[in-house]
C-alpha cells in the first residue's frame, strides 16, 4: 500500500502522471488479500520499478533564489 501512496504523492505535488502500465497488467493491488505473497512482491517490485524510471527520467529542477549578494541557481536534488 505504501508504493501506491508514494506514486500519488509524487503525482500530486509534481502534477505528473506516472505510466504504470506494467503494474496494471498484473491485475492485483494490495486489496487483492487472496493472491498469493509471489504475486504481491512481483506486484511490488514492477510498481517501484515504474516509479523509479519515471522519476529519473525526469529533468532535475534548477531553483533561482535572491540573496543579499546577488541572485543565485541551485539544482534541486531527489
Amino acid at each position: 500500500m505504501l508504493m501506491i501512496h508514494i506514486k500519488k504523492y509524487y503525482e500530486g505535488i509534481t502534477n505528473e502522471e506516472i505510466p504504470t502500465e506494467r503494474y496494471n497488467s498484473l491485475t492485483i493491488s494490495p486489496v487483492h488479500i487472496h493472491k498469493d505473497k509471489k504475486a504481491h512482491k512481483e506486484a511490488l517490485l514492477v510498481l517501484g520499478d515504474e516509479i523509479v524510471h519515471h522519476i529519473h527520467g525526469q529533468r532535475v529542477p534548477v531553483i533561482t533564489y535572491s540573496s543579499e549578494t546577488g541572485s543565485t541557481r541551485v539544482a534541486a536534488g531527489h
